[in-house]
């Protein structure tokens, strides 16, 4: 059995990465040439990490499921980037920045590898900047802030509202650079099929080519998964269609505990749902909450009658709309944490105040900001923004209120790594929302590009030195040995029998049904009993997928149905994962809310005592459940309380 090690450097907590670096093992410039890396995924961690790791001078694969890098789901997030620069000059520090990642976690996460994350985050905006990443700036020059939830301050930076891709571009440019220099050899249209151990180290990769349909084998002395979350679990999410879990599933089924699988993120601030043919959701950002207003009306006649289309939202006085967020919390309104905003939409729809056709949607209201800041200044903030809500809507928001509801976008949960983002599989690293390590139970808002970063450039290029250190000797890895036979004849074997079933119902048919299951009693709130229900469910869809699914087409080619397939074989497993997790920890965290622990006032309530630990799971066999392993959470620089967005 592993047993968990977070190597967390002693010392100070302001002085642990720092020393940390000037103690850790190197490899000399002449000694990198010898060591190959392999990276998958080319988001902004994965970019990030490769890019860095081929200007040290090491040889690196790099792994792309898409066509380009460019078209990494790392592009989707609009909203900004956090760093502790104090800009604004209005109290902002590293230390801020942890404490509001910690708090808005709600005391979940692990102090080190935050306190870290908010240390190097001023480095990544001198990168980006140094790359020409076009953030927004101020009239005299001077880098631009917006506020984001959970915090009192404005630390976020932005390009208005194409923030992640600009800054992908910037990742992406230094990638090009290693690629033309030959340091870096980037392979796309690849999706990785599983890991290869050689000796219990991580050794290798065995990926299908998505174009040929060819399984391809893949060695190097150590591998970093970067691969995004696993939100696509629940079939509707703001996740791209290529987003997936699987290669952190794959890693977890050969000894990579998984941590927190239970700890997704519902986003406050997304296009409702409006029909039974969509395929994913679109994700309005985060910064629209900066100058809009969320408001139902106060009458639930009149939510009736805009739900039965005799009412427009414009039509309804001041006095009767209830600005639900700014009443609830009035010291940080419309800016608290996403899983507030997001549970508090679903309470004021359950209590029949929704609006939209369905009743399951709010207004998010710009007429005041308009009023007072004049149209162009909204246009420049939100503009992209607000010409792709009104081309799904075919709504104008700068003259009628933006609808908007909760929905799955984020992954807390994801592969356990120590400090050093190695897994319990040595050799086997993860960084950006693969791994669990930054969050907790709920992500602030503009934290996910930072992370990213940080562990890409910042990271991984250190620790994965002090791993490679003693690798230095191991000669490059030959893929015709019985490691990469036994692995890859296992990945046919799933493929051929996916083919074999040819039963009649569709991937997608499945997949919808598990997402219900996944939204219905594994979303937004949860109690045992839907919990109870939703493993005896997903267990039954699992062996009907398995008895009665039809992949048409061929094993050779591309096959996007097969592709499918294979992704859903894993979420029928790690949706089963996500049920047990949250059935275990009897308490109400972040995104995890279990409706029997609330307090008197409906918000979330933690049980400290019993629960101040991260769950990670081992897996023990196809028929054996899997065992719990609990690393304490040890908070020495924080007072854990219970979270309070009414006051400052």
């Amino acid at each position: 059995m592993t047993k968990l090690d977070s190597k967390i450097p002693k010392g100070p907590l302001a002085e642990k990465w720092t020393n940390y670096k000037a103690k850790q093992n190197l490899v000399n410039p002449a000694n990198k040439r010898k060591v190959d890396v392999i990276v998958v995924g080319t988001g902004l961690a994965g970019g990030a990490a490769a890019a860095s790791l081929g200007e040290l001078g090491f040889n690196v694969k790099v792994f792309c499921i898409q066509d380009s890098p460019r078209r990494a789901h790392s592009i989707a997030a609009q909203g900004g980037i956090n760093a502790a620069k104090n800009y604004p000059n209005d109290g902002d520090s590293v230390y801020r920045l942890f404490y509001d990642t910690v708090k808005g976690g709600d005391y979940r996460a692990r102090e080190a590898n935050v306190y870290r994350l908010a240390e190097v985050s001023n480095n990544i905006i001198d990168q980006c900047v140094a790359q020409g990443v076009p953030f927004a700036r101020e009239y005299g020059g001077l880098l631009d802030n917006r506020s984001f939830g959970g915090a009192l301050v404005s630390r976020t930076f932005y390009a208005r509202g194409q923030t992640g891709q600009q800054l992908l571009l910037g990742a992406y440019s230094a990638l090009s650079k290693e690629v033309n220099k030959g340091s870096v050899e980037m392979y796309t249209r690849r999706e990785m099929m599983d890991v290869v151990l050689v000796d219990g180290r991580a050794r290798g990769i065995i990926v299908r080519n998505l174009v040929t349909g060819e399984l391809e084998r893949h060695g190097a002395h150590a591998v970093v998964l970067a691969t995004g979350g696993y939100g696509n679990v629940f079939f509707l999410s703001t996740n791209a269609m290529t987003s997936n879990g699987s290669a952190a599933w794959k890693a977890y089924k050969k000894g990579a505990y998984f941590g927190n699988p239970c700890f997704v993120q519902i986003h406050p601030t997304c296009i409702p749902v409006h029909g039974d043919y969509q395929s994913k959701l679109t994700l309005m950002s985060e910064s629209l909450r900066n100058d809009g207003r969320i408001w139902v009306p106060k009458k639930k006649e009149d939510a009736e009658r805009i739900q039965a289309g005799t009412l427009k939202p414009t039509e309804i006085a001041e006095e009767d709309r209830d600005y639900y967020l700014e009443r609830r919390y009035p010291a940080f309104g419309n800016l608290v944490p996403r899983d507030v905003a997001s549970r508090a939409a679903k309470e004021r729809c359950d209590e029949g105040h929704g609006v939209g056709s369905t009743g399951l949607a709010v207004y998010l209201d710009f007429k005041d900001a308009i009023e007072r800041l004049g149209k162009h200044v909204i246009e420049a903030r939100y503009g992209n923004l607000f010409q792709m809500y009104e081309k799904i809507v075919d709504e104008n928001p700068y003259e009628t209120p933006m609808m908007i509801y909760p929905a799955i976008h984020y992954s807390m949960g994801g592969i356990w790594v120590d400090y050093e983002l190695q897994t319990t599989i040595p050799g086997l690293f993860a960084g950006g929302e693969a791994n669990f390590s930054d969050h907790g139970a709920n992500r602030l808002g503009a934290s996910a590009l930072m992370q990213g970063l940080s562990d890409g450039y910042f990271v991984l290029p250190y620790t994965l030195q002090n791993y490679l250190a003693d690798q230095i000797n191991v000669p490059h890895f030959e893929t015709d040995g019985e490691a990469f036979d036994a692995v890859e004849n296992e990945v046919q074997g799933t493929i051929d029998k996916l083919f074999a079933v040819n039963g009649k119902q569709t991937v997608d048919s499945f997949h919808k049904r598990l997402g219900l299951i996944m939204w219905d009693h594994v979303g937004m709130a949860r109690n045992k009993e839907g919990l109870e229900k939703a493993i005896k469910d997903i267990i039954t869809l699992r062996k009907e997928f398995w008895t009665d699914v039809k992949v048409p087409g061929e094993k050779t080619g591309m096959n996007v149905e097969l592709e499918k397939a294979l992704r859903l074989a894993d979420y029928l497993e790690l949706g089963e994962l996500m049920a047990r997790d949250a059935l275990d920890r009897n308490e109400s965290c972040g995104g995890h809310f279990r409706e029997e622990y609330r307090t008197e006032e409906g918000e979330a309530m933690r049980d400290d005592e019993n629960f101040t630990y991260v769950s990670a799971w081992e897996y023990m066999g196809e028929d054996t459940p899997a065992k719990l392993h609990k690393e304490p959470l040890i908070y020495e620089n924080i007072e854990v309380k219970q979270r309070n967005y009414k006051t400052a």
